[in-house]
Formats: structure tokens, sequence, C-alpha cells
């Protein structure tokens, strides 16, 4: 209906001046006729302008006043002819019309009060001028919204101004007295009845998209783990399975040589199980052997000299780290005649830290040993080398550190030709004696390891600055689906 009124009344006239009065004259929401105006001028049957212009409307104390007149005049013609109390007239308008309106009322000289706080009239009768003008502006006949006579409307906020928004419109290069919708197919029956003469066809976007095709995408860990993954395998590396993410406190920390009264094995700083709470199968041989080293040494150490408890190993926990994996691993080894073995993990481990831009709960560690006789401080640093080269950092340092497991201790550093600066990349070591002889290896056997998180290179990598942006429920789903491929420097 609102599209036959526009083109129909474009046809016998050259403009329509302003949507608003045409929806008016019409009969038709302006509403309506805008989404027509909209739809014409996309296909070029009109040519549309804007209109904008400020328009007074009623706030919800304008509109109250169009219907039941202004306090003022509500409070006069409210006082009887003998005059009233301010205290009765209070009861018979009301509290709000009576404040606002007792001092209109009085600034108009309407009223008048005695001695005795009576208030009487002075004026038979008076016109309700700012109901006039709130009707005026309710009906849409207010066209200067400036006028004078309006500000103190503005003033007592009973109106406020609003854009409105409309088109004057014209025909368009395609104008036509009726639209009719474009052909997108040829048929026999257009060929045969020869309707194809007079058919419009839909014009062809030629340079528009086809729907994107909706698939699984790679998350950027698992980019970054896959790269890592690589390096591994080049590098001779056999994956250790880290499938079980409940472990035992035995294989955590006491196998680890790592003392009960440890801070890290706090209810702060890790997360034990309620249940099961404990574990019930443990290898009893081995458990005695690493009791004795803990309580009084052994293989050249004198061991922590405390009582240990077998109650505390059986805890369970989250693991908080691979190594436990390592150290299930290095002992099985220690069962069969022993032949060197190079392993690596990556996989998740969980900690009881506060979460910040760079901790979280649970994160993913990389870890990587070697298990041979005869190796030295020196062989951990050249495999470090090479392991770093292929992460595209070729430039390290170490710096001496402690571990409870490991000695001697390095933390590692790499120079980040992006940031220009040495930054942490890791920690390593040799596992000492103390956690390696109890498992049955020879005694020229050594082991080598290292580790690192999977979240800082991937942050880097990615440039992403807070750590919940990476990993977690805040995870932004438009990063998944747009992160460009993983370039790390694999030689």
């Amino acid at each position: 209906m609102a599209e036959e009124a526009i083109l129909g009344f474009l046809h016998e006239n050259a403009e329509i001046a302003d949507s608003g009065e045409f929806a008016t004259q019409s009969g038709i929401s302006h509403d309506e006729i805008v989404n027509v105006i909209k739809s014409l001028s996309a296909f070029h049957f009109v040519d549309a302008q804007d209109i904008k212009r400020d328009n007074l409307i009623l706030t919800n104390e304008g509109r109250a006043y169009a219907a039941a007149g202004s306090p003022e005049v509500q409070l006069v013609n409210a006082i009887p002819p003998e005059g009233i109390t301010l205290k009765e007239l209070e009861n018979k308008v009301g509290s709000n019309v009576f404040s606002i309106g007792r001092s209109y009322a009085m600034k108009n000289k309407w009223v008048e009060m005695d001695k005795s706080k009576v208030l009487t009239r002075k004026v038979d009768t008076v016109d309700d001028k700012v109901k006039e003008m709130l009707m005026q502006i309710q009906e849409g006949k207010v066209k200067n919204t400036e006028d004078p006579a309006f500000n103190n409307l503005k003033k007592r906020k009973l109106v406020s101004s609003q854009i409105w928004k409309g088109y004057s419109v014209k025909k368009g290069p395609k104008y036509a007295r009726e639209r009719r919708k474009p052909a997108t197919d040829l048929t026999r029956d257009n060929l045969q009845r020869d309707e194809w003469k007079n058919l419009e066809f839909k014009e062809y976007n030629f340079k528009a998209k086809g729907f994107p095709v909706e698939g699984g995408h790679l998350h950027p860990l698992l980019k970054v783990r896959k790269q890592m993954q690589m390096i591994f395998l080049q590098m001779g590396f056999e994956e250790m399975p880290t499938n079980n993410y409940v472990e035992s406190s035995f294989w955590n920390f006491d196998a680890l040589f790592q003392p009960q009264q440890h801070p890290a094995r706090d209810s702060h700083d890790t997360f034990f199980l309620k249940e099961p709470s404990i574990t019930k199968i443990l290898p009893e041989d081995y458990v005695a052997r690493v009791k004795q080293v803990h309580e009084f040494g052994g293989y050249g150490s004198r061991g922590y000299g405390y009582d240990w408890k077998r109650e505390e190993a059986n805890k369970n926990l989250l693991r908080t780290h691979t190594t436990a994996v390592s150290s299930r691993m290095l002992y099985s080894l220690a069962q069969k005649p022993f032949a060197g073995q190079r392993y690596y993990s990556i996989d998740r481990v969980f900690r009881n830290e506060a979460v910040d831009r760079t901790h979280l709960a649970e994160f993913h560690q990389i870890e990587g040993l070697i298990c041979d006789r005869g190796l030295t401080l020196g062989d951990l640093q050249g495999v470090l080398q090479d392991f770093f080269s292929r992460l595209g950092m070729s430039k390290l340092r170490f710096k001496p550190a402690y571990n409870p497991y490991t000695e001697p201790s390095m933390e590692i550093f790499g120079y980040h030709e992006g940031f220009k600066k040495w930054v942490e990349i890791g920690n390593s070591g040799m596992f000492r004696p103390e956690m390696l002889l109890p498992m049955g290896l020879p005694e020229d056997v050594r082991v080598i390891a290292w580790g690192l998180s999977l979240e800082r290179p991937t942050m880097i990598l990615y440039g992403i600055d807070n750590i919940r942006d990476l990993f977690g429920h805040k995870v932004d789903l438009g990063l998944i689906k747009s992160n460009p491929i993983c370039r790390i420097g694999i030689k």
C-alpha cells in the first residue's frame, strides 16, 4: 500500500517534499513510508534526500498536563470563592500539583494569601496556555521549535527535543508506475510464450563472494604444539604417554627426591583429590628404596634426615608437572636391560595459582629428556642449542638455578630478535643420583632434561598479551577462526 501510494503520487507530481507530511496525508505510518522509500531508492526507482529537523516531544509530565491541565490552572480552579487554607488545598489537589501550581499561580498573580494563610483568587477565570501549547506539540502542529513561547516548557522539562529524520523524494533513473520483481532465471515457458522480450532480469553480481565454508579451526596452542612435536621427532625423540591427569604424590614428588615438607606440596600450590583420595598400587620394593634415600641418604647423599610418611606419598593429586610421567618412564626403563632413550611430552598440568594475565591454574608443559651413559652438562647445553635453534632462537645463555631433583640446574635465556632483549624461556638440569639409582638404573647412566611452557612461546608468536585471551572460557572464537599459520623457524 505504501509503495503504491509513493509511486502513484510521483506519477502525478514531481516530488514528495516531506515524507512526514506525505505519511499524514496518506494515512500510512511514517516508519512504513520510510522503509519503502529506502527499498525503492536501492533499486533506483526514486532518488531520496535526507531531511533532518528538531521536533518537540512531550515528557511523561508534559503528557499528564496535556490531559489534565497545567498544575497552576488545576490549583486555581480548585480554590472556592471564599478561599481555602493551604493544608486543605494541598489535600484537595495533591502535594505535587500544589507545590508546582502554587509557585506559578503566585508568579502569574492569579492568587493571593492573607495573614491567616488562606489562599483566594485574584481572577475569575484563567486561560491554560500551557495545556494549549502541549496539545499543539502532541498533535504535531508545531513547526518552529525555536519559538520563544516554547522555551518555558523546555525549562519546566515538559518537552524535550528530538531529531526527526525523513526524506524528500523524486523520480529515479529506473522509475516506473509499478515495480516488477526482476526475473532471476530464463525459463522454457518464457521462451515459448515470448515473455522474455518484456522481462526485466536481475543483474548478476560477479564480484559477490560465496558463502564461507564452515568447518573446524585449529587453536593456536594446537598449531604450536604440532610444530614442537615435529622438532622433537626430527631430533629422534619418542613421545611419553601423558593421558593420566591424576597422579599419586609418590610419582609426582617422592620419586623425584622432593622432600615431603617442600612448599610445593602444600594445598596452596597443589590440587589434591577428595575422591579417590589415595592410591593403592605402588611398587613396594622401589617405595622402600625411596623412603631410605629420603630418610638416611645413600648413593653418596646424606638424604633429608626426616621421618618419611607413606600416607603422604599415597595422596592423589592433579599432576603439577609432566616430570611425574618422566619418573614412571625412567623406572620402567630400569626394569629392562638398559638401552639409551630420548623421551618428550607436551600436555596439561595443574597448579593452585592465582589467575592473572600471565598465570592460569592449568597450562601445558613441554618436556624433553635424554637417558644414556656418560652424559655431561656439555651434552645438555649442546642439545638445548640444537632444540632452541630450531625454534628460531640460536643465541642462548644459561644461569645456575636450584631444583630438588636436578643437580646441576640451569635457567635458559634466549635472545628474542623481536623484543631485542634476553628472555627466560625454560629450565633444565641433570637428574640427581638420589632419583635415578633407587630406580635401578646403572651407575654410569645420566639423564639430562629441560622444560618450558607451551603458552609462553604461543603468546609471543601470536602477539597475545593476556594468557586468558589464549586459553580458557574467555577466548574470542574469532581469534580461533582467523589466527595465521604457525611459523616457527624449523631447520
